[in-house]
């Protein structure tokens, strides 16, 4: 009895420990998180398209020598998001960076004519 306290006290360590990771296959190539935006390109080539966007948006509120107020919106945390179609029996997946490391993969919906997710 004693051991199987002791195993499932372990397994649900074991649980929290994991870190949260993921694979993206491009073709025979395989990309995960903490690789570069070069590891990334030589693996699975040109994105189809990418974008700049800011997650955490604050805003803040300063008033000026003649008492009026003045907002100002300011990025918190700049990201990059590759985007690859993987074509017509697939889905357009983003990748996201943070400081040049890939961070996250999210699925964008049906992916539509060839496939950019051949790799090199």
């Amino acid at each position: 009895m004693q051991l199987i306290k002791i195993s499932s006290l372990c397994l649900c360590i074991l649980c929290f420990l994991t870190v949260d990771c993921f694979a993206f296959r491009c073709g025979s190539g395989l990309v995960t998180s903490g690789d570069t935006k070069t590891q990334v390109t030589v693996t699975c080539g040109k994105p189809t398209s990418k974008e700049k966007a800011c997650e955490g948006r604050q805003t803040s509120a300063r008033t000026d020598k003649n008492g009026k107020t003045i907002k100002s919106k300011k990025c918190a945390h700049k990201v990059d998001i590759w985007y690859y179609n993987c074509g017509d029996n697939d889905y357009i997946y983003a990748l996201t960076f943070e400081n040049g490391k890939l961070t996250k993969e999210s699925n964008e919906g049906r992916g539509k004519g060839k496939s950019d997710c051949l790799g090199k």
